[in-house]
């Protein structure tokens, strides 16, 4: 029904406030169950954006035309409350004029009128509230899946009692009930020992010199899972400059971290192996042309020599310049063999079961100098590995010590092996001759390098061992002193 004198409110009517209303963005509104007769405030249809009587003000066009469909369940509830039940305000969406749907809030009261039963209710337009609440909340929301996304947890230090308070979600980084509460102390226990130290100090620097930090940390978490951790702190601080409360955060890098150290390690790989490319080209140009310049100077002389037996003895010295230049060319070979092994299946290998296999193959050799092999391998009993090249290592090794053993004492080698941050190490040490390091350390491991007058001598196994290991991205690295002996420590992987 349309408003006018008769079906208005009035001043001396119940809704003697209605001209107050009108002028806000609130309309009221009357429905009378028994006749069905409905009542707009001049409000009602101003929040809405019609002119008085421009709609129907009917109880049926107001659910059918301008209640939102998916409200009207909730509307019928807040309507169909008892007399003596206290009013219930929702949210509800009506279709305006202009502007489509807008949030309102509607608050309806079911009341007796000399046996009629009415009910009043109010709109009042909360639109732009309502967007504001439902950002916050999209925005709460985005905030918390982009901390459960960026694995971020917060964690709070008040500097004067020095307790610690963490988020949920830092406690489900430090794989830790909420309801464990720990100290500051705790918590740098859950770093990894070497970490420790570097955390601790940001600690301290920050509580008293308020100085922010950002660290990249190996963390073992209450399930004994080991994984990288970002903290970083800032400092809160009073007026005197004092800091009062350091505000962090834990963040899992693990993934992150791991493949940039995968990353990192590839690319040291790969300029190792660029090295060792190039040192092998120098190799190949600088023997090859050694051996064939000879042997060119050679079979020109032997065209000019007359006499049988000079030709003869000029091609005894072919025969030997061509067997030299055979051998050269079986060890490149194996050079160039230990970067096609590659890519062969590594496999656990048992370090005792290994060292015995080579010690058996060098079993006369053993026994002709009186050597003596001591070997621990209890902190370290395996390893991931290519069975060939620790073979080789092995027996590299072992053959080098015996070979160069001390003329005036007996062949002592001394073999462990031992893991340290996930690392394994291979320990060789021995009584022999040792090496002058100040005069020949940059050539030790150099192909047909020698530093001793023996027989034997080729320079070829140190060079080949430590091809092996730095083809798996493993380091050789030599301390000797002469006349007392060499160790060589060996981090396989």
């Amino acid at each position: 029904m349309s408003v006018n004198e008769g079906d208005s409110f009035t001043q001396n009517g119940d809704f003697h406030v209605t001209q107050i209303i009108n002028n806000t963005k609130t309309g009221i509104w009357e429905y009378n169950i028994g006749t069905r007769e409905v009542k707009w405030s001049p409000g009602f249809y101003t929040v809405l954006g019609y002119e008085a009587g421009e709609v129907p003000s009917s109880y049926d066009y107001f659910f059918e035309n301008l209640l939102y469909y998916e409200d009207k369940a909730a509307f019928l509830r807040s309507i169909n409350k008892h007399a003596g039940d206290a009013p219930e305000t929702i949210q509800i969406r009506l279709l305006t004029k202009r502007s489509g749907y807008r949030w309102f809030e509607s608050t309806a009261k079911r009341w007796d009128d000399s046996g009629q039963i009415k009910i009043t209710g109010s709109l009042t337009d909360v639109h732009d509230h309502k967007l504001l609440q439902l950002q916050s909340t999209r925005n709460d929301f985005l905030f918390k899946e982009t901390i459960k996304i960026a694995k971020v947890g917060g964690w709070e230090i008040d500097v004067k009692s020095m307790s610690l308070t963490l988020s949920r979600e830092a406690y489900d980084i430090l794989e830790l009930q909420e309801s464990v509460k720990i100290t500051i102390e705790e918590m740098i226990s859950f770093f990894e020992p070497d970490y420790r130290p570097a955390f601790s100090k940001s600690i301290d620097n920050i509580t008293k010199y308020s100085q922010p930090f950002d660290l990249e940390l190996l963390f073992r978490t209450a399930r004994n899972n080991v994984i990288w951790l970002r903290a970083k702190g800032l400092a809160v601080i009073d007026d005197f400059g004092q800091c009062v409360t350091v505000r962090c955060i834990f963040q899992n890098i693990d993934y992150i971290k791991k493949k940039e150290l995968e990353v990192q390690n590839a690319v040291n790989l790969m300029s190792d192996q660029n090295k060792r490319l190039q040192n092998f080209a120098y190799i190949v140009s600088h023997n090859l042309r050694s051996h064939t310049g000879n042997l060119e100077f050679m079979v020109n002389l032997f065209e000019q020599m007359e006499e049988n037996d000079d030709r003869k003895e000029i091609f005894n010295h072919i025969r030997s310049i061509s067997n030299s230049l055979n051998t050269t060319i079986e060890h490149l070979s194996e050079i160039v063999k230990i970067q096609a092994e590659i890519g062969k299946e590594r496999k656990q290998l048992d370090f005792e079961a290994t060292l015995k296999t080579v010690l058996l193959a060098l079993e006369s050799n053993i026994k002709t100098s009186g050597a003596q092999i001591d070997y621990d391998f209890s902190l370290c009993p395996d390893v991931y590995y290519i069975s060939a090249y620790l073979e080789s290592i092995f027996q590299n090794l072992i053959t080098n010590a015996i070979k160069y053993r001390h003329p005036e004492r007996k062949p002592l080698i001394k073999v462990r092996s031992a893991k340290i941050r996930q690392h394994v190490y291979l320990y060789f040490e021995d009584n022999g001759v040792g090496i002058d390091l100040e005069k020949h350390g940059d050539a030790v491991f150099g192909m047909y390098k020698t530093f001793h007058n023996h027989p034997d001598g080729k320079g070829i196994g140190l060079f080949m061992t430590r091809n092996q290991i730095e083809a798996l991205g493993g380091t050789i690295d030599v301390d000797s002193t002469v006349d007392v002996g060499t160790k060589f420590t060996i981090k396989l992987i």
